[in-house]
């Protein structure tokens, strides 16, 4: 029989459950890798074969990224690019990522994964787009089965070259379209687990439609239906984005993606700061997901997503940190507060977004939008035991013990005291357990001066 961990004399628990219950001085049960029983600790089991005592502390379901670009920790702060709109920016950026080698992308995977892990983050999606110096999708997939994150790889590509007019340089796409979808065939075959507890699964995600042919969106996403996994890519990010749609395809970004085939329950779309109203309700009707990024849409000047919007029409929201190029941070819980307070400040209303709206996004909304709130996402019996805990006795959290779980979202977000994935402990005392946090650092600096250096 499974072993059995108990979560006991919580604080507060936020399930995010479909009551959105709040259970004051709680505990949980874990039998396994499954949530077996939440609920006030008079009315809950005292022993198992763990028991944790979690005075003090909030308890969430784990937070979930859906949408990153992990190399892009090897070049935070780049002086050419810390200035510069998405254009300008991809354009200083992309000759140093020519230079990228396996190692850098794995290095660079750890690093972003554990700031992301001492962040609250439980689950993330990594788009995965640059394949160069024999880098592969299996290299970001290592790192994540190392530091035991719960990891949705994206096998993104980038085809459209400047010679055919597409923004990167030639020498850093794939031009063989074919070649790319072979592999991106292998990587289904060889990586995704489609079981419902999986740690590892693989979506399909051509990088944007000013990087990848329309014969490749199309063909892309005959691909992962065929075997049943998710699409990713972005779109309508920024005004250069709409031009350059209008201008070659003579449609809207949104418009573009229903010609192409990618709306749909398997679809999710990172950015959409510029989803227009028709896009907003194609998107809602037909189930299509949303990556909100607000940290790098307000860092690369390319406006606010109209969230409000999307969420009263029934689109579904999940939040993203973005590569930490554009964003220079990998802190799942301060993008939530950002998400909250960008709200408010578009639509000039302080109830635009509440802070428990923000958290739910940034959990359930996220699990919808990776199709996985059936398994992740919720404190609920038959979910996975994906839980963080914040310590209610933080500097952060001074002043604010009159509702401790809305100060994680409106004060200085602090670094997660405990985190559990899939029912292993891989935080605790705010400690990471599954690498040395000093020996990441070391490696991961001293390989982005190689990278700087063009070695």
């Amino acid at each position: 029989m499974s072993k059995t961990l108990l979560l006991k004399n919580a604080h507060l628990i936020a399930t995010m459950d479909d009551q959105q219950r709040e259970i004051a001085e709680g505990s949980i049960l874990i039998r396994g890798n499954r949530i077996e029983a939440v609920g006030p600790v008079a009315q809950m089991p005292d022993t198992a074969d763990q028991v944790i005592d979690m005075s003090g502390h909030i308890l969430l379901p784990g937070l979930i990224n859906t949408h990153h670009h992990m190399f892009q920790s090897l070049t935070r702060a780049l002086p050419a690019a810390q200035d510069a709109e998405l254009f300008d920016w991809l354009t200083a950026l992309f000759p140093v990522w020519q230079n990228i080698t396996p190692a850098m992308q794995r290095a660079a995977t750890r690093t972003a994964m554990a700031e992301l892990m001492l962040s609250g983050c439980t689950t993330a999606a990594d788009h995965a787009y640059l394949y160069v110096n024999g880098t592969r999708l299996d290299d970001s997939v290592q790192a994540a089965q190392e530091m035991g994150m719960r990891f949705h790889a994206a096998r993104g590509a980038m085809s459209l070259g400047q010679s055919q007019g597409g923004l990167p340089p030639d020498a850093l796409v794939e031009q063989d379209e074919q070649a790319i979808l072979r592999e991106m065939q292998r990587v289904v075959e060889e990586l995704h687990d489609a079981s419902p507890d999986a740690m590892i699964r693989v979506a399909l995600a051509p990088c944007s439609p000013f990087t990848v042919t329309t014969d490749l969106m199309r063909e892309a996403a005959s691909l992962a239906r065929s075997y049943g996994v998710g699409l990713h890519t972005h779109t309508a990010e920024n005004s250069k984005d709409l031009a350059f749609s209008k201008e070659r395809y003579g449609m809207t970004p949104t418009e573009y993606t229903e010609s192409v085939g990618w709306v749909g329950p398997d679809v999710w779309h990172a950015h959409c700061v510029h989803l227009d109203e028709p896009g907003i309700a194609l998107f809602a009707r037909t189930g299509t997901g949303v990556a909100h990024c607000p940290c790098s849409n307000m860092r690369l000047a390319s406006g606010i997503a109209p969230i409000r919007k999307m969420r009263d029409a029934g689109v579904k929201v999940g939040l993203g940190v973005d590569g930490s190029a554009s964003n220079d941070s990998n802190h799942l819980l301060d993008e939530a507060r950002l998400a909250m307070l960008s709200a408010r400040v578009r639509d000039q209303n302080p109830g635009a977004m509440t802070a428990r709206e923000a958290l739910y996004i940034a959990t359930r909304g996220g699990a919808e939008v990776l199709g996985r709130d059936d398994v992740i996402g919720r404190i609920a019996p038959g979910y996975c035991a994906d839980i963080i805990a914040f310590r209610t006795d933080d500097i952060s959290m001074a002043g604010a013990q009159s509702d401790p779980l809305a100060a994680l979202v409106f004060c200085t977000p602090p670094r997660v005291a405990h985190s559990f994935i899939n029912g292993r402990q891989v935080i605790e005392d705010g400690q990471l357990l599954t690498r040395e946090v000093p020996l990441i650092i070391e490696e991961h600096n001293r390989l982005a001066m190689e990278l700087l250096q063009g070695r």
